[in-house]
Formats: structure tokens, sequence, C-alpha cells
């Protein structure tokens, strides 16, 4: 178990490492910069000459090379320094932490109805004895997958909160406001949940351990879910392990759409002013939750199958 963590976290370093990079190369293939943005663009323009704007990038550190301005960020930020908002002047860790209560609740409701919901279309189209009931049941997920997000989002504000009233539908932090967020970042997760736990359980049901299992008396509940979908539920627990860094993604679209804040509207207005230290501290951030939400899906398998056991894999011709 040691030396599975271990390796793990070396891992974990190097993936966090590549996401910093990648999201520094992009952010300076982008045209323009934060200092051109905050002199020259929005509706209010700044007037400046050469000499105020070229203070301002020595300041920030802009003047100097790319690769000078990386080692710079980087070397910072390995000791916990993720540097300061250039948009809002607060620091990165500050501005992040406040936006992170909202955004924590809203990615955790979502991923758990689309746990709620994906596996009970799953369950119920594998359950039914009805072959029209099932293909109903089994054309849900490829259609909630196609439909687009911030459609979904403003579907529900109109019919559930103008037409309907049942529900808040822009900038409520309440538990009723919650709701249709929630179910709007639910649905694609749901979706491929679905696809994913349905296949699953349909191959399980045809393997002989499960006829051998009715064949033995075993009811229909316990061959479903006490072998079935023991089996069935590894795959989708995997995809819930990646699915829950990408809900981070997902907030950016909801919480645009329903006004709320939290780190997607904190990220949608760094790209807009390319503030650089505020949109790498979020990069970093996402791929931490990334990283160990996938840890946590890997140390939960062998509590679901025995036969798996966290260790390193076994060199050839020599000792694990």
């Amino acid at each position: 178990m040691i030396a599975y963590l271990g390796r793990r976290l070396l891992q974990a370093a190097v993936v966090l490492w590549a996401a910093y990079t990648l999201a520094f190369a992009l952010l300076f293939l982008l045209p323009g910069d934060a200092v051109s943005l905050m002199l020259r663009g929005g509706a209010q323009e700044v007037f400046a000459d050469a000499g105020q704007e070229q203070a301002l990038r020595e300041r920030w550190g802009f003047d100097e090379p790319p690769a000078v301005q990386y080692l710079a960020m980087l070397g910072r930020t390995l000791t916990g320094d993720l540097g300061t908002s250039l948009s809002s002047g607060r620091p990165v860790t500050e501005a992040i932490g406040q936006a992170l209560p909202a955004t924590a609740w809203l990615a955790g409701a979502g991923l758990g109805l689309a746990v709620l919901l994906g596996g009970g279309v799953a369950l119920a189209a594998t359950w039914t004895r009805s072959p029209l009931l099932a293909r109903v049941l089994g054309s849900l997920p490829p259609l909630g997958v196609a439909m687009p997000t911030f459609w979904v989002g403003l579907l529900l504000i109109q019919v559930v909160s103008f037409q309907w009233g049942l529900l808040p539908a822009l900038g409520d932090l309440t538990p009723a406001g919650l709701v249709l967020p929630a179910l709007t970042l639910a649905l694609p997760t749901a979706a491929l949940l679905a696809q994913v736990l349905g296949t699953g359980l349909a191959v399980e049901l045809d393997r002989p351990y499960a006829a051998t299992a009715r064949a033995k008396g075993a009811s229909r509940t316990r061959v479903h879910l006490g072998h079935a979908l023991r089996n069935a539920v590894i795959p989708a627990l995997t995809l819930t392990g990646v699915l829950a860094g990408e809900l981070l993604a997902g907030t950016i679209v909801v919480e645009t759409v329903f006004s709320r804040p939290g780190v997607g509207r904190l990220t949608a207005a760094a790209v807009q002013t390319q503030d650089l230290p505020l949109l790498l501290g979020i990069v970093l951030f996402a791929a931490v939750v990334f990283v160990l939400a996938n840890l946590l899906v890997d140390l939960l398998y062998p509590f679901l199958d025995p036969r798996v056991q966290l260790r390193p894999r076994a060199r050839i011709g020599g000792t694990p």
C-alpha cells in the first residue's frame, strides 16, 4: 500500500506540473495580455503613455522573457505562493477560497444527483421485463449527452422558474436556488454514467455466473443487485472519478447561466482579463481535485472487488 501511494503521489506531481505548464503556454499564445486589456480594453479606455505601460509590465514581471516568467511563477508556486490577481489585487488563494464554497456545494449536489439519476436509469433499464420500456430508458442517456448544458439551464429557468414559479431562477444561494443549477450540471454526467453502468449490467447479467446463481435459486434481486451490480459498478466508478474533476469545468457554464458566484464565474472573468496568476491558480486547483478524486476511486476498488490489489506492477523477470 505504501509503495502504491508513493507511486501515485509521484504521478500526481507530474500531472500537476504538466497542467500548470500547459496552461502557462496556452495563455501566452493568446493575443494581447493583461496590461494591454487593462489600458485599452473595456468600455472605459485608460490612456497611458509608453512609459506608464512599461512600468506596469516591469511591476508584474511581464517585461521578462516567457521562460523567465514561467520559472519565476513556478518557483513561487512550489513555495505555496500563487501570486496576486492582476484584476482585483487580491492574493490568488484568497480569491479562490472565497469563491470555492458556493462551487463546492454546486459540484457536490450535481455529482450526487448524477449518481442517483444515472444509476436509477441504468438499473431500471436492465431490471424491467418490458422490451419497450427498456428501449425507452436506454435512449435517455444518448439524449442527455447530446443536450448542451447552457440550453438545459435556460430551458429549466424558462419552464420551472418563469412558467411554473416553483424554484428561484437567478443568483439565489439558498437550498431551493441550488436545485436547478445542480440538475443542469448533473444531467450530462448522469447520462454518461447511465450508459456505462447500463452496458456493464447487461453484460454481467449474461455471464455464466449469473445463470449459475439463478439455477441455485438466487432471487432476481440478489442476482441483479448482489452479483451483477457489484461487478458492473467498477467501470462506472472509474468514470465518476474522471467526471468529478470535469464538473468544475461545467460550473463555468452553469454559474454563468444562473448568475451564481463561484470558481466558474471567477474563471470566466479571469479569461476575459487574461489574469495569468489567477488562471494558473484555478488550473492548479482543478488539477488537484482531479488527482484526488481519481486516487479516492482507486482506493475504493478493493472494497468493491477483493481481486483488485493496490500494489505496483510486477517487473518482468524480477520481483514486484
